[in-house]
């Protein structure tokens, strides 16, 4: 309603279509002034609402609340989905601190102040400390996409903020309850947290689980059904953990990670689609939370408000950061800006219209300082928190999200799909060359990201922990990959232990004879003439072939021909058959000449026996093609 005036179907979506016009142009202003983007889209809501313009009148703290819940669900997926378990592992210790332990420490501190401020009873003021207590996802992300803060510190704070909301929706449940039913005991605070974490885990991975299966074996009409599934996949975890009594928000983040670090096909569609629906939501929340706000009403609170907005964010929060952090090895300074960047949002609000719809009394005076004190804090951080990283020397020269190197719409139409696959301290591949990760003959490295910079692999290139591995594969290697790069992260891969260089110097037996059915998989064999393969040297990309060593120190070039021998009678056939054969051989015999050649100098090198994790020799080696 406007005015009292009903409101036609075409004036309501023109209405939607101002508003979000208007989010855009506010986020367009916010990255010139350096103000928080959510700031500005409250402040639109608060400008054209009923204590404002007067263009839309709005007090409905039921939809809002409804609108809040699928916001806040698109926005945790988007950043489960974004993140993956492998970049969110490494600090899955320090974010569950910070989520679990670091919200209960600010949400008593800062209760306890506002119940002293503001004359409530202890459970009154601990409701609000609960209320604010836990970061904001959409604010966090916002921030992080456009941040150079140091990976780690950007992870940790990714992780935390998607999993701090289920524990602040349980404080505040909790809290209300208890003003509910005074006899609401310590017990029965235990038993909804234990109910709601470990039914919400359960559905978020049982779904995860499910849609990643299901998405990697089903052959959708066309990309755009994808992200249709991914929706119902946001849908079901959520309503199944919420009809469970159990976290929906839980459930949603985990099921965004388990989605971001399966292989599943169309998965930069999906990433980019929900990246927009997640903007989407946050533009809807925060300008139906700004329209639901009366800025008269915050005049009153204002003065008290400053005060809890300044304990929270100079006193709660960063106390509660140094206590969680103590055990990870965080530097101070890391600390500090841990505990600086712990943005309030509609999170906040969001809850605080809990206690407005359950009827508790004062509710609208809650309502009005979490909103006072949300929007103080918010714009005191966000505005400062870039340049105090800057000055505490925690930046980069690299995003802190990096973002995906091309659109992958063009190469599915082709029918190939681009897997990204972040390597971590501890893969199993840290040290491995590129021609040893056992990529089938439809899959290649074409490019890895290593400390911001994009170098085109060789055979010979070793993977070292932080890179991001680019794998274009053909869509029928899909089930392989799935199965590779779980390999790649907990083994075993790579070439078995090499014969002693001895065996190499004894007369050998060669042969020479055509392929055949019953010698399996030229592109991987398991065996040749009886001795079992130890390692692939060469994968050959325009027909079935490879180079490979076997048990007892000869070579074997395996396609139409089979050939077993030393390395000078290798050798020697290669060079004779390169007289008589086509173009496309010649160039796969020139290839395996050189790499005989360059296999004899490195397994006399002791650089070949690499200390896992460790800088490879070729790190810096220049660009040079993928593996032929």
């Amino acid at each position: 309603m406007c005015h009292g005036v009903e409101v036609h179907d075409g004036e309501r979506i023109l209405i939607v279509g101002a508003l979000l016009s208007a989010g855009l142009l506010a986020s367009l202003l916010a990255s010139r002034v350096r103000v928080p983007g959510l700031v500005l889209f409250l402040g639109v809501g608060m400008v054209v609402g009923s204590d404002g313009a007067g263009w839309i009148n709005f007090s409905d703290y039921n939809v809002a609340r409804t609108v809040g819940i699928v916001a806040l669900t698109l926005i945790l997926f988007e950043g489960g989905l974004a993140a993956g378990f492998p970049e969110i592992r490494p600090v899955l210790g320090p974010a569950l601190m910070l989520a679990i332990v670091g919200t209960l420490l600010t949400a008593a501190v800062t209760g306890l102040v506002a119940a002293w401020l503001f004359d409530f009873s202890t459970t009154e003021g601990l409701l609000v400390g609960a209320i604010v207590a836990g970061t904001d996802g959409a604010a966090i992300f916002a921030l992080l996409r456009g941040s150079t803060l140091r990976r780690r510190l950007a992870r940790t704070l990714e992780g935390e903020s998607g999993l701090n909301d289920p524990i602040a929706v349980l404080l505040v449940l909790g809290f209300i309850e208890k003003l509910m039913h005074p006899d609401y005991g310590l017990a029965d605070f235990a038993w909804l947290f234990v109910r709601q974490i470990s039914i919400g885990a359960v559905v978020g991975l049982g779904v995860g689980y499910l849609f990643s299966f299901a998405l990697r074996e089903a052959r959708l009409a066309t990309a755009g059904l994808y992200p249709v599934a991914t929706l119902a996949a946001v849908a079901l975890s959520y309503g199944l953990a919420d009809t469970a009594h159990g976290s929906g928000f839980l459930a949603v983040y985990l099921v965004g990670l388990l989605l971001g670090s399966a292989t599943i096909p169309a998965k930069q569609t999906i990433a980019t689609f929900h990246e927009g629906m997640a903007w989407v939501a946050q533009l809807s929340m925060f300008l139906v939370l700004g329209l639901l706000v009366f800025p008269r009403d915050l005049l009153g609170v204002a003065f008290e408000g400053t005060i809890l907005a300044l304990v929270l964010v100079l006193v709660a929060r960063p106390l509660a950061t140094v206590l969680c952090t103590a055990p990870f090895r965080f530097s101070v300074p890391e600390q500090v800006v841990l505990g600086w960047a712990g943005l309030r949002g509609a999170v906040p609000v969001v809850l605080a219209t809990f206690p407005v719809i359950d009827g508790i009394p004062r509710s609208h005076e809650f309502f009005n300082i979490v909103f006072f004190v949300v929007l103080l804090s918010t714009i005191l951080q966000g505005t400062t928190f870039e340049p105090l990283a800057r000055r505490l020397g925690v930046t980069t020269e690299d995003p802190a999200l990096p973002r995906p190197l091309a659109e992958s719409g063009t190469i599915r139409r082709l029918g190939a799909e681009v897997l990204e696959f972040p390597v971590v301290a501890g893969d199993a591949i840290v040290g491995l060359a590129v021609r040893d990760l056992g990529l089938p003959r439809e899959a290649v490295v074409n490019v890895i990201v290593r400390a911001g910079q994009a170098i085109p692999p060789r055979g010979s290139t070793r993977v070292v922990a932080g890179d991001r591995l680019h794998v274009l594969y053909r869509e029928e290697s899909s089930r392989q990959l799935v199965s590779l790069t779980s390999s790649w992260r907990s083994g075993p891969i790579g070439p078995r232990a090499r014969p002693p260089r001895e065996m190499r110097s004894r007369s050998s037996v060669f042969t020479a004879r055509p392929w055949t059915e019953g010698d399996g998989d030229a592109t991987r064999p398991s065996e040749v003439s009886g001795q079992p393969v130890i390692d692939l040297l060469r994968l050959r990309r325009d027909a079935p072939g490879s180079l490979v060593v076997l048990a007892d120190g000869r070579y074997a070039v395996c396609g139409s021909v089979v050939v077993v021998g030393a390395r000078r009678q290798v050798t020697e056939w290669v060079e004779r058959r390169m007289h008589q054969a086509g173009e496309a051989e010649r160039a796969w015999l020139r290839t395996v000449l050189g790499a005989v050649a360059t296999d004899l100098v490195e397994i006399s090198q002791p650089s070949r026996e690499m200390t896992r994790g460790g800088v490879p020799a070729d790190a810096g080696e220049p660009s040079g093609a993928a593996p032929a």
